[in-house]
């Protein structure tokens, strides 16, 4: 019975740790950059991508780690899709509900592929 109780609690704390971890940047994301000037015209935009980084468990917390974690998401969704810019990143501002329940992280900006 005792054992049971272990394995229950050591599998329920590794899966506690996984939901609450940050989206860590891939080697092709690493290589994608923010800027707030208009790319130049030798640039192809590729669309527009929203990154999210959920913090049902971790919260809101007083550091910026949710949103860093919308941040590489993005990054790493824009080399996926062939990018390496991404312009006019903004996130959304906390609501009232972000008070009561925390509330996912996103990011979102115009992915482009520049020369």
């Amino acid at each position: 019975m005792r054992i049971n109780v272990l394995l229950g609690l050591s599998v329920a704390a590794v899966l506690l740790t996984g939901c609450s971890s940050s989206h860590q940047l891939s080697a092709g994301g690493e290589r994608v950059t923010f800027t707030d000037q208009q790319p130049a015209s030798g640039c192809q935009l590729l669309g527009n991508l929203t990154g999210s980084q959920s913090n049902w468990l971790s919260g809101a917390g007083g550091e910026s780690s949710p949103l860093r974690g919308a941040a590489n998401d993005l990054r790493n969704r824009a080399a996926a899709m062939g990018g390496n810019v991404i312009y006019g990143a903004t996130s959304p501002t906390q609501n009232i509900w972000s008070s009561f329940a925390p509330l996912d992280s996103k990011m979102t900006g115009q992915v482009y592929k520049c020369p």
